[in-house]
């Protein structure tokens, strides 16, 4: 199966694969889901590409429960260091200076998720990009109840874990998602991205409203 690489040719999903085999894909989980330098990592295409190529046949080394049981674990032990992480940093995270892979936006962004949808947003930063990587970290440092945070975690865990790879198992019997496979890929980033294109355009016409000026009622 030929893939098109989302990025630079050594993070394609079906190379990555097959040069690292389930324990790189287990590695790369863990480290967007917990550790600050993942967040460039391909997680959605590459959770994708590993159902498919199980469910082919190209990746036996384990059957798919078990392979969707090893990600869901992979991604709630990755959120669980990042929460820790948070918990001991604290604030000294926001006033650290950006750098090559690190930059404060990416912090800030995660702490206004998290701000909005509050427990939840530990599931829906799954399928978001970069935020799924600082969210529990900003979790940490905002010091959630610990209990809800591992209860989030997991659900978050399995819907994203075991979804997105389900996802790729499943389609993966469709000839036509064979064909065109690096259409599929585009698709699965582009919808992993559209979370943040939304609230976007919702935090812009927000701010086009609260610049309005405010209308003089008529007088009586």
């Amino acid at each position: 199966m030929t893939t098109l690489a989302l990025g630079p040719d050594w993070l394609d999903p079906d190379r990555l694969i097959g040069t690292f085999g389930l324990i790189g894909v287990l590695v790369i989980v863990f480290a967007e889901s917990g550790l600050l330098i993942g967040f460039f990592l391909p997680g959605d295409s590459l959770l994708f590409t590993t159902g498919l190529l199980v469910t082919t046949g190209k990746l036996d080394e384990l059957p798919l429960w078990a392979v969707c049981s090893l990600i869901v674990a992979a991604a709630v032990v990755g959120d669980q260091v990042g929460y820790l992480f948070g918990r001991k940093v604290g604030p000294a995270l926001f006033k650290r200076p950006d750098s090559r892979l690190f930059k404060q936006e990416n912090v800030e962004k995660a702490h206004d998720f998290f701000e909005k949808y509050g427990p939840k947003s530990l599931v829906l930063a799954r399928f978001v990009p970069v935020v799924r990587t600082f969210t529990p970290v900003v979790a940490g440092v905002s010091r959630m109840n610990y209990r809800s945070f591992v209860i989030f975690n997991i659900i978050g865990g399995v819907l994203w874990g075991a979804g997105v790879t389900l996802l790729g198992a499943g389609l993966g019997g469709i000839d036509l998602v064979h064909r065109h496979i690096e259409k599929v890929l585009i698709l699965i980033v582009l919808l992993s991205v559209l979370p943040i294109a939304v609230e976007l355009l919702r935090a812009r016409a927000a701010g086009g409203r609260k610049e309005e000026p405010a209308r003089t009622p008529p007088a009586s």
